[in-house]
């Protein structure tokens, strides 16, 4: 029997591969009949001002919690960066009810994990696991929202705030290119504006906070009234709004925030080179763009993935296989709540200047600002994007930390469908548009260069 399988499929092999690529380019194309994703999910909000939103699936017996402070480094003051940062760290470190180090080991006996992540405009804590533990992720949520500051006392800050400068250390000043955190930031940005330090904050801020400013700080943006909370699973909602009420709705309100909006700018032609103990020398070029679910946003992101995304997108090809003058390539599209930079950084083969780097670059850059993608590199481009945006919807803890994100910029829970939208809608001409608007503008360019190396520097002439 096995080898008469074999036999079938060695004959007619080569036929089924011809009628199955037929079956593919006959599929129909994507119209507005085609089903749309929906992930629906409610909202509700306390009195103290805290919202909750609960998203149902119980196509397996899990739960993620995932709650959003509307704080990040962005909301710190010059003088007190990485406050955001070091908060995450002591919202570990017990609270009134559960005190250390028993978030993680009733957790852990549940069968659950947890972790929590800090960017410019906001702190995320989850949880997820077994469903049956919903209610101890709440009660645990709950108790450190209200009840972390009467155990918080210098001792935990101080450790913490040591093992805030260890990462500092290993992330930046001790790991190789790390000080281009520390650079780019604040030649991106004028001073004074949110995004004009790293998220990390600086050493000299670090040593500099004390308790009065870590519970501060707490008192300010650790209220209920500046918090979302998302859960998605195998729950049932009107559970889920009762179990909240029940652990969430003695904790007062906080005062009210307001933010101020940052003035315009213009980002002028800054050139920089810093030397540091490195092998190979690396590009770094940022350009000033545009916010998260701006018009060009989704456009911005569709040019990330033509550049870098692919073994054949542009300057992955050019510079890494094709003129073989850099042994990687990166790009981001940092779309954040108040504004946004794009970035491209590549690391130069050995005996390569960043010159020659920058010089492929800017025409790969041009090229495309000028002829546009083919509709081959555009259809495969989005369709990339929309495999990885459906890929994450998989998993319950990354639709619970994008109901929030969603919540937090646009107002709306269940973006899927028209963030999906956004991106499939992008042309030929939006890439050309957005490409010669903002990439052939004014930008930083960064040079690390190993230590007295800095002739391999990137300079402002014009491309060769």
């Amino acid at each position: 029997m096995t080898q008469s399988l074999i036999s079938a499929r060695s004959t007619g092999g080569a036929a089924a591969l011809v009628a199955l690529v037929a079956m593919i380019a006959s599929a129909p194309p994507l119209t507005a009949q085609t089903p749309r994703l929906r992930v629906q999910a409610s909202v509700d909000t306390l009195p103290n001002g805290l919202t909750l939103i609960v998203h149902e699936d119980h196509s397996v017996p899990t739960v993620a919690t995932n709650v959003w402070f509307h704080v990040g480094s962005g909301d710190e003051k010059p003088g007190r960066t990485g406050f955001a940062h070091l908060f995450e760290h002591l919202m570990f470190m017990g609270s009134e009810h559960a005190p250390y180090p028993q978030f993680d080991r009733l957790l852990e006996a549940a069968g659950a994990s947890n972790n929590g992540t800090t960017n410019n405009d906001r702190t995320s804590y989850y949880e997820w696991g077994p469903s049956n533990a919903t209610p101890l992720m709440l009660w645990l949520e709950a108790d450190r929202m209200g009840w972390l500051l009467p155990t918080m006392d210098s001792a935990k800050v101080d450790a913490q705030r040591e093992i805030v400068k260890n990462e500092r250390r290993q992330g930046v000043e001790n790991q190789p290119y790390g000080i281009a955190e520390d650079l780019l930031a604040p030649a991106v940005y004028p001073a004074g504006h949110p995004y004009s330090w790293p998220v990390i904050g600086s050493m000299a801020d670090l040593s500099a906070a004390s308790l009065d400013d870590v519970k501060d700080f707490f008192r300010r943006y650790y209220a209920p009234n500046n918090a979302v909370i998302v859960v998605a699973g195998d729950v049932k909602t009107d559970s889920v709004r009762a179990a909240v009420r029940q652990a969430f709705a003695d904790i007062p309100r906080g005062p009210a925030i307001t933010r101020p909006t940052p003035a315009p700018f213009t980002l002028r032609d800054t050139v920089m080179v810093a030397e540091d103990q490195v092998q190979l020398p690396r590009l770094y070029l940022s350009w000033h763009a545009v916010p998260q679910y701006h018009a060009d946003d989704a456009a911005l992101n569709v040019a990330r993935y033509l550049l870098v995304g692919a073994r054949n997108a542009r300057l992955t090809n050019a510079l890494v296989y094709e003129q073989e003058v850099s042994k990687d390539v990166y790009a981001s599209n940092d779309s954040k709540k108040l504004d946004g930079d794009f970035g491209i950084a590549s690391t130069a083969r050995p005996g390569i200047s960043l010159n020659r780097v920058r010089a492929v670059i800017d025409r790969e850059i041009a090229k495309l600002a000028t002829e546009g993608p083919t509709p081959r590199e555009l259809e495969q481009a989005r369709k990339a994007i929309e495999a990885g945006f459906l890929n994450r919807l998989e998993f319950v803890n990354a639709k619970a930390e994008q109901l929030n994100e969603y919540y937090y910029f646009t107002g709306t829970p269940d973006y899927f469908q028209r963030d999906l939208d956004r991106h499939r809608a992008v042309t030929a001409d939006d890439i050309k548009r957005v490409v010669a608007k903002y990439l052939s503008a004014p930008r930083v360019m960064l040079s690390i260069v190993p230590k007295g190396k800095t002739e391999l520097a990137a300079t402002r002439e014009a491309v060769q």
